[in-house]
């Protein structure tokens, strides 16, 4: 990789395409354990309560989020919680220890309090996805799986984003960029020192993630970080495929944003000229 920024080496060969792995979003084993709730698992659910650092809600922590969290803990991706990071209207975000001592983070997605009408716009044209329909439930799993499958797919293109670890029902677990006390900065929140290669470093990241198929679709100075000097692209949630019936939309706004952020670091660029570099004669992508 480069010096700076971190700009990962990847094999041309090695690109994904428009081969797209299917995504079961049926109940899982923690549905499973919390209909057929034990001893243990009680006394698990009970010491997660108990735990001031998760500060429950019924929002986050409803019964089968328990055992998905049990299961999680069963399989060795978690071993012991810490606090949280994050808390947002999709989602909380938690540090923990995960296997062999390594740090990871915790992400639990709310059920019954996300914006799912707002998911299902990005879900809707995904190929993945045909099919889910308007139960809310359905919509927030599939969004839950939807994240796990793009970080590993952007991962596989050489991106830098989170490591996906496992994923169980609601709950995602992933690398942890940045511990608590000393937190991966938002591009948004540091003096970008050297911004012709930072530039450089994030529009070679959207244009592997579109020859990996996948457009970001929310891509700004808000969700790529800064640490150890690496550039790290998050939130790739509503990341969607390039069939998707917005495809097009979606990456110029990420254009856009990208764009008009570098332009205040003193950088002439120009959002059209940045679409054409990603998408090139790619008859998919059109403005």
């Amino acid at each position: 990789m480069t010096d700076e920024y971190g700009l990962l080496d990847t094999d041309p060969e090695a690109a994904i395409g428009d081969e797209w792995e299917e995504i079961d979003v049926t109940d899982t084993e923690a549905d499973r354990i919390a209909r057929e709730r034990d001893r243990e698992f009680e006394q698990f659910e009970e010491q997660i309560k108990d735990a001031e650092q998760f500060k429950v809600e019924q929002s986050v922590f409803d019964d089968a989020t328990f055992g998905a969290l049990y299961k999680l803990v069963a399989d060795g991706h978690i071993e012991a919680f810490g606090g949280p990071i994050s808390t947002g209207k999709e989602a909380n975000v938690y540090e923990a220890m995960g296997g062999e001592g390594t740090e990871v983070a915790v992400k639990i997605f709310r059920v019954n309090a996300s914006p799912f009408q707002q998911m299902r716009t990005y879900l809707e044209g995904d190929p993945r996805f045909e099919g889910i329909g308007n139960d809310k439930k359905q919509v927030v799993l599939a969004w839950v799986r939807k994240e796990f499958a793009n970080l590993g797919r952007a991962r596989e293109a050489g991106v830098r984003v989170p490591r996906p670890i496992a994923v169980e029902r609601n709950v995602l677990v992933m690398e942890l960029v940045g511990l608590v006390e000393d937190r991966a900065r938002r591009l948004a929140e540091v003096n970008v020192e050297n911004p012709e290669t930072a530039y450089e470093v994030v529009r070679e990241y959207m244009r592997r993630l579109h020859t990996a198929g996948l457009i970001h679709g929310d891509l700004s100075e808000y969700n790529m970080i800064i640490h150890d000097g690496e550039l790290v692209i998050i939130d790739l949630g509503q990341a969607v495929t390039v069939h998707h019936p917005n495809a097009s939309d979606l990456l110029y706004r990420d254009c856009e944003n990208v764009a008009s952020f570098f332009s205040r670091q003193g950088l002439e660029t120009d959002a059209d000229e940045l679409f054409e570099f990603i998408a090139g004669d790619d008859d998919r992508i059109v403005r």
